[in-house]
């Protein structure tokens, strides 16, 4: 399962003390699962944007620190500054990064608004997708008046907080929080120095478009309010300047919604409207960190306009991604540095998947038990359905098939999918045995720790079975694909995905081998039998594949 990540990204009114900016950032740090990846102060706003990142339970304990120690260092009537502010934490909005919804991420904004009004005695406002009245979206709205105009503003019942007491809090003012979406700063390269033709491009593309005039007049309904053209991309902003540093116009647009228009789109519109108006774009760059689907997204866009299989790796995606948007032309582009997921990644020193060959083949014939016959079984599975995989990308480009280049595409993107979960498993299965070794080293010298000690060898050794399983299952899954490319695939290559089926069935044959002896440990013999009764049968059906498939290869050979 895809681990959960949200971002948070807390303004704290305090810009000039770096001493109490690292006393909250301290606070943050101290929360494991929860990676702080920025703290920008700015001492004319004497407002502080910090970001962090993590798993959403971690996240949020991590925020409501972070407030509470604000609360204890900042205090609002003494506070000056030019950005509007309302609260010692003005805003702290929380982001969906990865394998979580949107409606999860209010839930956990309620959750973190509920405990700092209630246990800081902060009123707190919800806002964007966690806003439970409409008129409370916005956050200028809410926070209109600023905190000098709170305490009469607190009184209004229309203003009542979502969260703790309708009392004016004169030290910590009032907190705003929320759940929206990831916001992608972005600007993009144009061929001139003009700020006035760049603000031209960028007014066709944001949503806000320009007032629409007539003549050389500006065109008012019938009120008298300026009438305007929308612009062509929706959750858009957009506006032109000149950048001294580079010498060059840019068309400087944030994303406020991805989902909606994504990263390729506002660069491929960029590129029509620029074209439009006489000039080129050359190239663009991201401001701050993006999610890794941004750049997946953009590699499959850019690979499908020119009829290519969008079953690639992951490095390869980024790598089109990079260099269709010109993302490198002003600095070098590290994905390590720039990709949310990459940033958050701890180096594992142990990693078999990240080893040499060679690497890889010494460690396994080492005196150590791991990595053993099911890690083995899962990166032959790999290499099974990497063939498969392999079939379908030449086939996809084979002269004369043009018209048939979908068809294999989606076949390898599935393969590319097969290949990276059963890597996963490579490590997996070497965690399980490091977990049964760990449960067998735990104390046993009282009655408790004997029967603590039993649970977690139970808990393990099920574990350890269940990994198996799984790439047997993740195994048998790659057939489809692999029987599909010996009948109709490239017939140069068809005993390249032969020699696939025969990687699926070692590698389902030698997990089904360590689902049997795991399970025998196993206490609750129900529970040992239905694991190697499937076991079994998904053997059987491997056999009865693998031989069908090579039935096919010889025919075709």
């Amino acid at each position: 399962m895809q681990k959960q990540l949200i971002e948070c990204v807390p303004n704290f009114s305090e810009g000039c003390n770096p001493d109490i900016i690292k006393r909250i950032t301290n606070e943050i740090e101290k929360i494991e699962g929860v990676k702080l990846l920025d703290a920008d102060p700015g001492k004319a706003t004497n407002r502080t944007v910090v970001t962090f990142v993590g798993e959403p339970g971690a996240v949020i304990e991590a925020a409501f620190q972070a407030i509470k120690k604000a609360s204890e260092l900042i205090d609002m009537s003494k506070h000056k500054g030019e950005h509007p502010r309302m609260g010692a934490t003005d805003v702290c909005p929380l982001i969906p990064i990865s394998g979580i919804t949107m409606e999860e991420t209010v839930a956990y904004a309620k959750k973190l608004g509920k405990r700092v009004g209630e246990e800081l005695n902060i009123p707190v406002y919800l806002y964007e997708s966690a806003a439970q009245k409409e008129d409370r979206k916005n956050l200028a709205t809410i926070r209109a008046g600023e905190y000098e105009g709170f305490a009469d503003k607190i009184k209004d019942p229309n203003w009542a907080p979502d969260y703790g007491q309708a009392v004016f809090n004169e030290r910590s003012g009032a907190t705003v929080i929320g759940a929206r979406d990831f916001l992608v700063a972005y600007n993009v390269n144009l061929n001139t120095t003009s700020t006035r033709r760049a603000n031209s491009v960028a007014f066709d593309l944001r949503e806000n478009g320009r007032v629409k005039e007539l003549n050389g007049k500006k065109v008012l309904d019938e009120n008298g309010v300026e009438i305007r053209e929308p612009g062509l991309l929706k959750s858009v902003k957009a506006i032109g300047w000149y950048i001294e540093e580079y010498g060059i116009a840019q068309i400087s647009m944030n994303l406020t919604n991805i989902n909606i228009t994504p990263l390729h789109i506002a660069f491929d519109t960029a590129v029509e409207r620029a074209h439009a108006r006489g000039m080129r774009v050359t190239g663009s760059e991201l401001v701050g960190l993006t999610p890794l689907k941004c750049f997946l997204d953009a590699g499959k866009y850019f690979l499908q306009k020119q009829k290519r299989s969008v079953g690639v790796s992951e490095q390869e995606l980024i790598k089109i991604a990079v260099k269709s948007m010109g993302l490198d032309e002003l600095a070098p582009f590290d994905p390590k540095k720039k990709i949310i997921e990459y940033v958050l990644q701890e180096e594992q020193s142990n990693s078999l998947i990240k080893m040499q060959l060679d690497a890889f083949a010494n460690e396994t014939a080492s005196e150590s038990a791991a990595p053993g016959g099911g890690s083995i079984s899962a990166y032959v599975a790999s290499l099974g359905a990497s063939l498969g995989t392999m079939v379908a990308n030449l086939s996809s480009h084979k002269k004369g098939w043009d018209d048939q280049w979908e068809t294999f595409s989606v076949w390898a993107e599935q393969g590319q999918h097969l290949k990276d979960e059963l890597l996963k498993l490579v490590d997996e299965d070497t965690n399980a045995f490091n977990k049964i070794m760990s449960a067998f080293s735990l104390p046993k010298n009282t009655d408790e720790e004997k029967a603590q000690r039993t649970l977690a060898i139970q808990e393990a050794t099920k574990y350890a079975t269940e990994i198996p399983l799984l790439t047997m299952k993740k195994g048998f899954a790659c057939f489809p694909l692999i029987k599909e490319m010996v009948k109709i695939g490239n017939p140069n290559s068809v005993t390249d995905a032969a020699v696939g089926a025969l990687c699926i069935r070692t590698a389902i044959y030698g997990a089904y081998l360590n689902v049997k002896i795991n399970a025998s440990g196993l206490k609750d013999k129900v529970l040992s039998a239905q694991f190697i009764d499937e076991a079994n049968d998904i053997l059987e059906k491997a056999k009865a594949e693998e031989t069908e498939i090579l039935r096919l290869t010889e025919e075709k050979i």
